[in-house]
């Protein structure tokens, strides 16, 4: 059922370049992000060190992209979520409610502004000219195999509230990330469509009218110029979280867009920085074990070890993520100093259902509407014993800072987690687009006003 619209809050581009080549990409350095004032006042610490530029977050679900943009040194003036158990996480660690009655909303805070609701409610007009970057990570279930995949018919399909928000903000960039599902050969000609959406989003969808006919519409004018402020040159890449130092083989589509007029069109998604080659000949050559004060195992020995991507750092693992953590607490209660750190009974394995192997990066979390059958929380220990992984050793492997708390109970914790992006992942592409935004930064301007 479609949830009831709330009022909307009175808050507050050149040539066409798509990129279709992309596909298979590989995603930085594992780098736990720090806790400033364990998340209260959180925007002004990060001014305070680099100003990134300012952002409008939707979709923010449990925070993870949220806070990797934070880290990255934007400055968030709008936070919105529908779903409420989410949004007391954001509560919890980072964002304060904003009164709608507000009428200087683009006003920074020290918390993030939050507006819990439907994004459909929102008006994004106020803040136009003021954001530099729209980022979310689009809701993944219309087109993920746990959401039963029903794609553009499945009313949780929120990218066309994507391109509302670019048309009255008027963003100088905009990053999303979806699951991979996007690039399904099924789902690939209106994949295809919604870059091109993206590339001219002020050619808008007419009321009623069937997609594939506005596709029509944005093939023809996208043959020409058009308002380079108007317009965004859009870039993809299917990444592996796991190439970029996150201890997790997570497989994700992340969308850059730049607006036409910054002549961006050249800019080109972070390289790789780790490989599972270099995880391989560090077992392989017993510096993993050193690393870690084990006995060297015998390890078969593959052929195929050299990476042609020489100088990468190995791939993180599950026990690289999770090392240095005391054992879990039995009662289901936190202990001194840790959170969400405390052991859950009844893990089992059979066919279909098998531990992650600590010694490679977890397997991906999940946050399905059938639950997670493949033992992504299960983990094998090195005596042979297999338990629940804790919630906070799932945080780790989505690469959340210690001090992060989830609302709710267990199973509403774990689905935040399964449907976050890992931060460590979000942080290395938000710094490459503050890096490409920064010779022509305003953001201070109109934080400064």
């Amino acid at each position: 059922m479609t949830p009831e619209l709330p009022r909307r809050h009175a808050l507050a581009e050149g040539s066409y370049s798509l990129v279709l080549s992309g596909e298979a990409g590989s995603v930085s350095s594992m780098a736990m992000p720090s806790s400033p004032a364990q998340g209260r006042d959180a925007q002004s610490d990060s001014a305070s060190r680099h100003l990134a530029g300012a952002s409008l977050e939707l979709f923010t679900g449990g925070g993870g992209l949220a806070w990797a943009m934070h880290e990255a040194g934007f400055q968030h003036l709008l936070v919105n979520e529908f779903e409420h158990r989410c949004c007391e996480t954001l509560r919890l660690n980072a964002a304060a409610d904003l009164d709608p009655a507000n009428d200087r909303p683009w006003e920074p805070r020290s918390r993030w502004p939050l507006i819990e609701g439907d994004v459909r409610g929102i008006d994004f007009s106020l803040y136009e000219g003021r954001i530099d970057v729209v980022a979310g990570g689009v809701p993944c279930q219309p087109w993920s195999l746990g959401g039963v995949h029903r794609g553009y018919n499945d009313n949780r399909n929120l990218w066309p509230e994507l391109f509302r928000c670019v048309r009255e903000a008027r963003p100088r960039a905009i990053m999303a990330e979806n699951v991979k599902g996007l690039l399904r050969p099924s789902f690939r000609p209106y994949y295809e469509y919604i870059l091109r959406e993206l590339s001219a989003p002020f050619e808008e969808r007419f009321e009623d009218e069937d997609w594939k006919d506005h596709d029509h519409r944005l093939r023809k004018a996208l043959e020409t110029d058009g308002d380079p402020t108007e317009r965004y040159h859009v870039k993809y890449l299917l990444v592996n979280a796991a190439d970029y130092g996150v201890p997790q083989i997570r497989w994700r589509v992340f969308v850059v867009a730049f607006r036409a007029d910054l002549g961006l069109s050249d800019w080109r998604f972070p390289e790789a920085t780790h490989s599972a080659s270099a995880l391989e000949r560090a077992q392989l050559d017993g510096s993993y074990w050193k690393e870690h004060d084990l006995k060297r195992p015998a390890v078969a020995r593959r052929r195929d070890v050299e990476d042609a991507r020489s100088g990468l750092t190995r791939w993180q693992t599950l026990r690289d993520a999770t090392a240095d953590l005391p054992p879990p607490m039995e009662g289901m209660q936190d202990q001194d100093g840790w959170i969400h750190h405390y052991a859950w009974p009844g893990a089992r394995e059979y066919p279909g259902h098998t531990p992650n192997d600590l010694d490679k990066p977890a397997k991906t979390v999940k946050a399905g509407v059938h639950g997670v059958p493949g033992g992504e929380t299960v983990v094998r220990l090195d005596g042979g014993d297999i338990r629940y992984m804790t919630v906070r050793e799932v945080a780790r492997v989505m690469t959340f800072p210690d001090h992060w708390r989830l609302a709710g109970p267990r199973g509403e914790q774990m689905r935040q987690l399964g449907n976050a992006v890992p931060v460590a992942l979000g942080r290395v592409m938000a710094e490459s687009v503050a890096s490409a935004l920064a010779p022509s930064l305003t953001a201070k301007a109109h934080l400064a006003s």
